[in-house]
């Protein structure tokens, strides 16, 4: 059975902590600070689900003592971290990532943790992973990087090229087409029942920065079974999970002070540049008075895949 995350290194890590030194680079900037609105409450609120998805990758990769993991995408060392305990005194995690300051910041922290040694770190990204040797790693995971990434089918086969005969794949991602487009009614979950045309135009807004051709919404749970299959690998097993539930947000502001993901502004730009002064005093009244509970209608849908490279 394949222990998940130690306590000890649960606390020391809440489950990993925010990039410290934030520069210009967007994808740190957006994990410190973006997704959260600055909000200390925001980021506890979020932080049981992101230890859970690091669970559900760590969990699926099956990882033995001695290995070497692969984390693509590394980010804030979310899941490369958690492997370190998995592996062993003899095995390795590669953190990998598209960002400098990212794999600055997981120097630094495996570093402050003891575990250094045990590390490597290499600037690369999907779809081709250079600098990652071919059959070089017994293990690969990553956790919401394939909707940043066009060539899909590119990743898929650079994932398999990397592996070992026999090593496993673990990936995780949202597949937004679940939850989009939203309702009339609903915008970013908020209830906006009476104020739909101005809501209207604040998702075509968005939609210059996410549209159906976007990598976030160009794919479901089908095309990754597909993609998996197509360039060799075996054994696949793909989890599959939607729910529609009212949560715990936060208030309107807040919300405005979120970006959804690196590649898009703050709400609140949007908002701003599609509606004059009025119609944003309009529509927060609309909000303020329909969600005066501080829930929103989220709706999510996640796949986590796992399979294997078979025999040379």
């Amino acid at each position: 059975m394949v222990r998940k995350v130690s306590a000890q290194r649960e606390r020391e890590s809440e489950p990993v902590r925010a990039p410290r030194q934030v520069g210009r680079d967007r994808w740190a900037r957006w994990l410190a600070e973006g997704r959260f609105g600055g909000d200390p409450q925001a980021r506890a609120r979020m932080l049981p689900q992101l230890a859970e998805f690091r669970d559900t990758v760590l969990a699926g990769a099956r990882i033995r003592p001695g290995d070497v993991v692969l984390d693509v995408g590394c980010g804030d060392g979310l899941v490369g971290v958690g492997a370190l305990d998995l592996v062993g005194d003899d095995g390795r995690v590669i953190f990998s990532d598209v960002s400098e300051e990212l794999l600055d910041h997981c120097r630094a922290l495996t570093a402050e943790l003891g575990h250094a040694d045990r590390c490597d770190f290499v600037r690369t990204a999907l779809p081709d992973l250079a600098g990652i040797d071919t059959a070089s790693v017994d293990v690969v995971t990553t956790r919401s990087v394939l909707i940043y990434v066009a060539d899909k089918a590119g990743s898929f086969a650079a994932m398999h090229r990397v592996l070992r005969p026999g090593g496993r794949l673990s990936i995780f991602e949202p597949i937004n087409r679940f939850g989009y487009p939203e309702p009339a009614d609903r915008l970013w979950g908020f209830d906006i029942t009476g104020a739909e045309e101005l809501a209207a135009r604040v998702k075509d807004a968005y939609r210059r920065y996410v549209d159906d051709t976007s990598p976030m919404l160009d794919f479901d749970e089908r095309d990754l079974l597909a993609l998996a299959e197509a360039v060799g690998f075996t054994e696949i097993t793909l989890t599959y999970t939607a729910t529609v539930t009212d949560q715990a947000t936060g208030d309107w502001e807040q919300a405005l002070r979120c970006a959804p993901n690196p590649l898009v502004p703050p709400l609140g730009e949007i908002v701003a540049a599609v509606l004059d002064a009025d119609e944003r005093i309009t529509l927060a009244t609309v909000v303020r008075r329909l969600n005066t509970n501080g829930r929103t209608r989220r709706r999510l849908a996640t796949a986590h895949l796992t399979a294997t490279r078979g025999p040379a």
